[in-house]
């Protein structure tokens, strides 16, 4: 693996790839890493994995919350 962080003077960016990535697929990204600090974490719920998971697996664990939350509110 290769990492590296640049900062371009252009909007042009060229990079020279190692003999053994020839030939094999790549993943390249481009982010500016002051945009990953200044976003806040975003709360996440079910609905954000909609299509991620299976209908089978989703339900599943649909009611594995279901029975958390009705475990909460019985008296111990």
């Amino acid at each position: 693996m290769v990492k590296t962080s640049i900062t371009p003077q252009q909007t042009d960016i060229s990079i020279s790839v190692p003999e053994k990535y020839v030939g094999k697929k790549l993943e390249v990204l481009v982010y500016a890493v002051d945009e990953l600090i200044d976003e806040e974490p975003k709360k996440r719920g079910m609905a954000d994995f909609w299509g991620i998971i299976s209908d089978e697996t989703a339900n599943e664990l649909h009611k594995q919350v279901e029975k958390c939350r009705n475990e909460w509110d019985r008296d111990i």
